[in-house]
């Protein structure tokens, strides 16, 4: 059975890095054509993409995210971790990170998602 579950801080405070990882289980992140992403959902507001990295190692960002965005992959332990730096309370939102066939498309596994408040 797939799996994806995200871990780490559920407060960070503003201008630190928030680092989440998510360990998949069931399937192997370097899965020809697919992609380990992750997403967020501020409250009140719908999904947003924040990036991707492939099976052969690429990454890609969202635009507006990409100046402060960093997505790794430990291939090793199956997991594949996000880095968001200067973090500001804009940066509330309940985190998931997923697999998707295409950029910002195509999603058939997710995580439960982890709450992350940016908060002094």
């Amino acid at each position: 059975q797939v799996q994806l579950q995200e871990s780490g801080p559920g407060l960070v405070k503003p201008s630190q890095t928030l680092s989440l990882t998510c360990t998949v289980s069931g399937v192997s992140i370097t899965t020809t054509s697919y992609y380990s992403s992750w997403i967020r959902q501020p409250p009140g507001k719908g999904l947003g993409w924040m990036g991707a990295i492939s099976y052969s190692d690429n990454t890609d960002y969202s635009p507006s995210l990409k100046s402060r965005t960093s997505i790794s992959r430990d291939t090793s332990k199956n997991q594949f971790t996000l880095h968001l730096s200067s973090v500001t309370p804009e940066d509330t939102a309940v985190y998931y990170c997923t697999r998707e066939r295409e950029l910002g498309a195509g999603y058939d596994y997710w995580g439960q998602g982890t709450q992350v408040t940016v908060s002094s």
